[in-house]
């Protein structure tokens, strides 16, 4: 084969530099000999990737800042020289100040002051009612439940002579005098309490002396009131008779009675039973503590004979008539 046939070899462009057989190797990482060239440029530092604008192929380019964390804004960092590290307690209140409000947890917030509000007047309102009780004595507390025990005993008496008007009527063999008789009978009843007729009977007397001038007339009212709840069937101030329409008013120098003027002592003429009349005006707190805070004296005595002989006039209806034929 002639030399024109060969093929051509590829040599390399840079021709590494021969050494003399006796020159030692050098070891890497030693400075090259003098007066020897260097081949290989030097070692370049990678650029800095850009903070905002880098490439995701910047980043690949150097592994070693591909998987350092991101540092977000206003996060102190530990590990980081200078960083600064936040306790449990600093974290608990960065949570929960500044607070925020949903509109859910605002429903029920409104709800739940509610709730205890309505609570709080309730129990207000239940202390003031027993208020009176809590600082009573034994006795009062037993005069009290005594009274209401009267009472109890005084509507189931009225009842049971309801019942007995009943069956009189129903067994009577002449029925319409058995009705006459009962119509006579609640006639006189329906008179004493209207005061068109005289009354008398067993029951108690009050004196009420107002030297200062302070008793007013709602405090008489107040009286009047106790009485009637107590079983009063007659009562009788000063000469002028009480009835369901009696009112009071205040007037220069005493009280105004249905407008008849009346002035101290005050005497209330009353007849029911005596063992229930009595009490009720001695209760704690009753029309006796209040009229003795206002500096009067009042004194009950019981009678077994009270006469009540101020009379009314009876008024004759202008628009209501009997119903009956």
């Amino acid at each position: 084969m002639s030399e024109r046939e060969q093929p051509e070899t590829t040599r390399p462009a840079v021709t590494p530099p021969r050494t003399a057989p006796g020159t030692p190797v050098s070891a890497p990482g030693t400075p090259p000999p003098a007066g020897l060239r260097r081949e290989l440029p030097a070692e370049v530092p990678p650029a800095e990737p850009e903070r905002n604008g880098g490439t995701e192929a910047s980043r690949a380019s150097h592994p070693s800042e591909a998987f350092q964390p991101r540092q977000t804004s206003g996060e102190p960092v530990a590990d980081e020289p200078g960083g600064l590290v936040l306790t449990g307690r600093q974290r608990l209140v960065d949570g929960l100040w500044p607070p925020r409000v949903t509109r859910a947890q605002l429903i029920v917030a409104l709800l739940l002051f509610g709730l205890g509000f309505g609570l709080a007047v309730q129990v207000a309102s239940t202390s003031d009612t027993d208020g009176a009780l809590h600082g009573a004595r034994q006795e009062d507390l037993v005069r009290i439940l005594d009274e209401l025990d009267d009472r109890t005993e005084r509507l189931e008496d009225e009842k049971q002579g309801l019942e007995k008007q009943r069956e009189e009527l129903e067994n009577s063999s002449d029925q319409a005098e058995e009705a006459r008789r009962q119509t006579i009978e609640k006639e006189r009843q329906l008179g004493v309490l209207a005061g068109t007729v005289a009354a008398q009977g067993p029951g108690i007397e009050m004196t009420v002396e107002d030297t200062k001038g302070t008793v007013e007339s709602d405090m008489l009212l107040d009286a009047i009131q106790e009485l009637r709840a107590a079983g009063a069937e007659a009562i009788q101030v000063n000469g002028v008779r009480v009835v369901a329409g009696t009112y009071l008013s205040d007037v220069d120098g005493g009280v105004s009675v249905d407008g008849n003027k009346i002035k101290s002592p005050y005497r209330f003429k009353v007849i029911g039973k005596p063992q229930d009349l009595e009490p009720a005006l001695n209760i704690p707190g009753g029309v006796v503590q209040t009229l003795e805070k206002e500096q009067a004296t009042v004194t009950v005595e019981r009678s077994d004979k009270i006469v009540v002989d101020a009379l009314r006039a009876p008024e004759r209806p202008d628009y209501a008539r009997s119903s009956s034929r």
